[in-house]
């Protein structure tokens, strides 16, 4: 680190942002290496740090001796604006290097309104933001994650996309590029991999109504759609046991392990439960392994277990309660997120609260059963009362309850139901704790429907602004109960969202205006400038209604098609024409539903099902 630079940290809030250094932060030195590559994560380091991708991708390319992976994060206003003072560019945390120095650059795209932050980055580190700009000096632009699944938006800023599991890919394209001699020769050898999508490669036409007219290739060889990359067997693919400890505070300060990837629940509004199956597990003493190498290699006092839903797990049960064993004796707390209301394990649910009490988490999303079929949440009011009742028993003081606004075919007759579960969440607590109820509180908190692609509802609508304002004010009134606080989601980033969530190649210019007037952070609430953004669509052009507020049909060609998830469109269809009618489709452990998974790839890859119930 040079003088210059530690100027500039002894001038910011938390200069361990910009530092590296961390217990097991990797060194190398990089003229060893073959290919230099930043992983930049469009956020702030506290979130960056608690994405447990980043770690997976850091640990298998630095295993790699021809490759040295460095992170990159978004700086804070603070040293942002003291580096644009000074003319300092953005750099790695590994060794201070300047960012447009590295071979190649990789974004994660985690959420659409972190779009911005790539343009500030590249700006920051004095990179063209457009690719056609961008010459032999620059890095090659890549970017992955579960928004690469639309890659459009982006299509003006990035060389290439990962679309998938990065686990083998990532590594596999890094190790191509060592042998080309130009950006061009290796886009044109990548573009052949399952999993890589080269917009330079194909250019869409449109209809007078704004709608893709054809999507023509401009490069024969190049796949007429893109198939996902594909992990088969999770329990043998790598995941790191050496991570990162930072210096300061993050979102998620813990030790975590990925138990399986995949759903079976087949909730119609929900893209991860569509884009990662098939299900694929873990075996159960891979796991423990894991986390006790995690946890004697971090000191971390905290185990969590990622996947989408936990106690779907095949094993859960003894897994969990295995592990609980484990973390007592070192005197580790036990996190067990994405719990399911109806595959709910009492059992471990004491075994937590012995030592360690906390709000509990569900997800109802919809206030009534009719819509709750509507969007395929297979559980009933029952499993809701009953599971609630269960863990007031426990001694659980605090519940926490998720629901979605502006669902396709909701009523305010559903929005009302929200306040009929909280109301008799209340009564339940009252009944079994006398009529003082004691400290109990329930917490509602309401979040926005953004339509997404892959899923059934990818055709939908979404409601405007002044319908999701109403429904917000109805819920307010709705929800004035004793002992119930109620939070929603903020209506401009939602729609915002949708725009990009759904948008073709075009809006890719109204994110540009937006980040030329000054749009970045736009997830944050303090940083989100709707009147910037305004400005910026009527600047190009664009109606973000086109993109928000109207609903597709069938034969329309979306901007994702060109995308091959494994899951048939025919699937999506039959799934959305379903919800019309509120019918619901089973669990997929229940028998096959037909979305095509099983074409390409072996579903329940290593679980060990006991018996399977149709809760």
């Amino acid at each position: 680190m040079d003088k210059e630079l530690q100027k500039l940290l002894n001038r910011v809030e938390k200069p361990a942002r910009y530092i590296g250094g961390e217990v097991n932060s990797v060194s190398k030195a990089p003229d060893s290496v073959s290919i230099r590559f930043g992983f930049a994560f469009p956020d702030t380091y506290e979130i960056g740090m608690s994405y447990m991708g980043m770690q997976i991708l850091y640990n298998i390319l630095n295993k790699n001796a021809d490759i040295y992976c460095e992170r990159i994060f978004a700086p804070a206003e603070d040293m942002e604006n003291l580096m644009r003072k000074s003319g300092r560019k953005l750099f790695t945390l590994e060794t201070f290097t300047p960012v447009k120095d590295l071979d190649m650059l990789g974004f994660t795209l985690q959420y659409e309104l972190s779009y911005t932050n790539i343009l500030n980055i590249l700006e920051l580190s004095g990179i063209p933001a457009r690719r056609t700009e961008r010459g032999e000096e620059y890095p090659i632009i890549i970017a992955g994650g579960p928004c690469a699944y639309n890659p459009e938006p982006l299509a003006y800023f990035i060389d290439a996309f990962l679309i998938g599991d990065g686990e083998e890919l990532l590594e596999q394209v890094c190790i191509m590029k060592k042998d080309c001699s130009s950006k061009e020769e290796f886009l044109k050898k990548i573009c052949k991999l399952d999993g890589v999508y080269v917009p330079a490669f194909y250019e869409p036409e449109y209809n007078e109504d704004g709608t893709i007219k054809r999507v023509s290739k401009l490069y024969d060889d190049a796949p007429d759609r893109v198939k996902r990359a594909l992990i088969q067997d999770l329990d043998k693919a790598e995941f790191p046991v050496e991570n990162i400890v930072p210096f300061i505070e993050t979102v998620h300060d813990r030790s975590v392990v990925e138990t399986f990837r995949g759903c079976t629940r087949g909730c119609r509004f929900c893209q991860a439960g569509m884009i990662y199956r098939p299900v694929r597990e873990r075996k159960k003493d891979t796991i423990k392994n894991l986390a006790e190498k995690q946890l004697a290699n971090t000191g971390h006092d905290e185990l969590s277990l990622l996947s989408l839903s936990t106690s779907d797990y095949s094993r859960f049960e003894e897994l969990a309660m295995e592990l609980m064993e484990m973390c007592a004796g070192q005197n580790v707390s036990l996190s067990l997120p994405s719990l399911r209301l109806d595959s709910f394990s009492f059992k471990v649910l004491q075994e937590i609260q012995e030592y360690r009490k906390s709000g509990l988490t569900f997800a109802p999303e919809a206030g009534s059963q009719r819509l709750r079929d509507v969007i395929n949440k297979n559980i009933t009011e029952d499993n809701i009362f009953g599971a609630v009742e269960k863990a007031i028993e426990l001694g659980w003081e605090h519940i926490k309850l998720y629901f979605m606004a502006g669902l396709p075919g909701e009523t305010y007759e559903d929005l009302d139901g929200i306040r009929e579960i909280a109301e008799k969440i209340m009564e339940i607590n009252f009944r079994i704790k006398g009529k003082k109820g004691g400290r109990f509180r329930v917490t509602i908190s309401v979040s926005n429907f953004v339509p997404k692609p892959h899923t059934p509802f990818q055709w939908a609508a979404q409601d405007t602004p002044d319908m999701f304002i109403d429904k917000h004010n109805f819920l307010t009134k709705r929800l004035r109960i004793k002992g119930v606080t109620f939070n929603y989601h903020e209506t401009g980033t939602s729609n915002l969202e949708a725009v990009f969530a759904r948008g073709d190649r075009r809006v890719g210019a109204v994110l540009e205006a937006a980040h030329r007037l000054g749009c970045k952070f736009d997830g944050w609430t303090e940083h989100f400038k709707p009147e910037l953004w305004d400005k910026a669509f009527e600047e190009t052009g664009i109606d973000p209604a086109f993109y928000s507020y109207r609903e597709r049909n069938y034969d329309e060609i979306l901007p994702w098609d060109i995308i091959d998830s494994f899951i048939t469109k025919e699937f999506l269809i039959r799934e959305n024409e379903k919800a019309k009618n509120a019918q619901v489709t089973p669990d997929c452990r229940l028998g096959c539903v037909g979305c095509g998974i099983n074409r390409v790839a072996e579903c329940f890859k290593d679980a060990e099902f006991k018996e399977v119930s149709d809760v």
